[in-house]
């Protein structure tokens, strides 16, 4: 693109009045002439920059996507980025830590899911590894495939995982490096989810894991109510392949087959002596549909 620089020096305020000593003739097309009064180019499109925060303007408040905690309570919003993996055929949880430099695991955890994991190992020499707290120490790198489950098609990612002899977190952590290799965005706006690739509606879940409450002296607002509801939610997710589901009905655990007695003789149930009266439509096919479970159990 051709350029056409002022010949003479102009003041600021006479920028509006400003003309060129040498007039654009044809050969120099208006849309292809740039002149430059010393003025930083401003991309209002574009990401911020890392820049001193010394000159803002045109301070806005931030719209929240979420109701708005009671003061006080701004911690209880926290989410985690935890998502269920395959690895060596063997589900797995990862964390996708923004936060974190490289992908890695300990020892430990990744004992659980690849036991000869020491004869797989990459030499890694001549790198060191910090946290906030203290120095990772790492053992080598471990080049291994992990697969993302999703109904519309799973995702398998190559993976170059750095094993930490004192990494303690209970997951595969999943830093920066590969969330900026495949291109992995988290979605906080409505729906929390995140996506990975191009392919912006295959949209991935995080495990919805249940908050851990840790009874602390100190607070008074929490009761006993509140913390019960809260175990008993946990035990419900820990604990779920006990209970009923649609495709698994109470009964059809192999082991674990319930047999129920109905008492049709007299004296009656209690239920069984109210008078008759007419179901409504949606009442009989749930009955109905009761009734079959029923059936099913017995023969």
């Amino acid at each position: 693109m051709e350029e056409v620089q002022c010949t003479k020096e102009i003041e600021e305020s006479d920028l509006d009045s400003a003309v060129f000593e040498d007039t654009p003739v044809e050969e120099y097309p208006i849309e292809n002439i740039t002149a430059f009064f010393g003025v930083t180019e401003v991309h209002t499109h574009l990401p911020q920059y890392s820049e001193d925060c010394d000159n803002l303007i045109n301070i806005q408040d931030a719209r929240m996507c979420k109701t708005k905690p009671d003061r006080g309570k701004g911690y209880t919003s926290g989410a985690s980025c935890i998502t269920s993996i395959l690895m060596n055929d063997i589900e797995a949880r990862v964390n996708l830590d923004t936060g974190a430099f490289c992908t890695c695991v300990g020892k430990d955890n990744l004992q659980a899911i690849l036991p000869g994991w020491k004869s797989h190992l990459l030499p890694i020499e001549g790198v060191k590894f910090s946290s906030d707290s203290n120095n990772m120490y790492p053992l080598g790198i471990l080049d291994t495939n992990i697969v993302f489950p999703h109904p519309a098609g799973s995702l398998r990612m190559k993976t170059e995982i750095v094993v930490m002899e004192n990494c303690t977190s209970k997951h595969i952590i999943l830093g920066n490096d590969y969330l900026n290799i495949y291109g992995i965005d988290i979605n906080n706006h409505k729906d929390r989810y995140f996506g990975i690739g191009e392919n912006k509606r295959q949209k991935f879940a995080f495990s919805n894991m249940p908050k851990q409450i840790s009874v602390i002296s100190s607070v008074k607002d929490t009761s006993k109510e509140e913390l019960v509801a809260d175990h008993f939610i946990y035990l419900l997710y820990t604990y779920k392949n006990v209970f009923a589901s649609d495709n698994e009905p109470l009964g059809a655990i192999k082991g674990h087959e319930v047999y129920i007695t109905l008492n049709i003789d007299r004296p009656y149930p209690p239920g069984l002596r109210r008078p008759a009266y007419p179901a409504s439509p949606r009442a009989r096919e749930a009955l109905e549909k009761h009734i079959q479970e029923l059936s099913n159990l017995v023969y």
